[in-house]
């Protein structure tokens, strides 16, 4: 009789001790909730050459060079069912990306410019959220949506006859895609999060000198890595 109560007890006492307590049970009942961002990026461009480049005086290559960066940003959720948020994450992200100039002489090459640009963006994305089913204390989810960006640095209007810069736009907007885990915690939700960032808008502007001239457009295109605590 005793080896038979511990037989039937035992399934029993197994699967309770497979069952999590449920952190957070009401959290995703919330209409509206809010939260704060931090981030890392590395920052470049997608780099569209004039059709006669090769023929352009000395120079022959130029090419984007990431750099890396920073977010900083507030988090504002809207619920709009059990699966489907919609999210507004303005952030101040500050970003350098250089474009790498190579001359050459009669084949040989002769060196190397780099030109720096150094932005800080104050960025308003807006971002449907489509999450799985909760699971214990997780979800998986994916992300995509619109952002329009202010350069609040941006050179395209500075005038510099000692310095040959390339100027950008002030404005930028494009697309937005990426993917995370919800981690629900005793007291807050903690949310690591990969998205990729590709701009629409050209952001060269007009300029005679080659550095510029050279160029036919150049598109943002930012690779971030953030964690999210709401």
């Amino acid at each position: 009789m005793t080896l038979l109560t511990i037989f039937l007890c035992t399934p029993v006492d197994s699967l309770a001790q497979r069952q999590k307590v449920k952190n957070l049970p009401k959290y995703d009942k919330q209409k509206v909730h809010f939260g704060f961002l931090l981030g890392i990026n590395t920052s470049g461009f997608r780099v569209d050459r004039v059709g006669n480049f090769n023929q352009l005086d000395s120079l022959y290559v130029a090419d984007a060079d990431k750099q890396a960066g920073f977010n900083l940003g507030i988090v504002a959720n809207l619920r709009i069912s059990e699966n489907f948020d919609l999210r507004f994450v303005p952030d101040l992200a500050f970003t350098q990306r250089n474009i790498d100039y190579t001359f050459y002489d009669a084949g040989t090459m002769v060196g190397v410019t780099t030109k720096e640009i150094e932005s800080t963006y104050l960025q308003f994305p807006l971002l449907v959220k489509f999450k799985s089913n909760r699971i214990n204390n997780y979800r998986a989810y994916v992300i995509a949506g619109f952002k329009y960006g202010i350069d609040m640095v941006s050179q395209a209007k500075v005038e510099n006859k000692d310095k040959e810069f390339v100027k950008l736009s002030k404005q930028d907007y494009g697309y937005e895609i990426g993917f995370g885990f919800d981690f629900y915690l005793e007291r807050f939700k903690f949310s690591p999060e990969i998205k990729m960032y590709n701009g629409i808008k050209n952001l060269l502007v007009d300029d005679p000198k080659i550095f510029s001239s050279s160029l036919e457009s150049l598109r943002s295109k930012t690779f971030m890595i953030s964690l999210l605590f709401e």
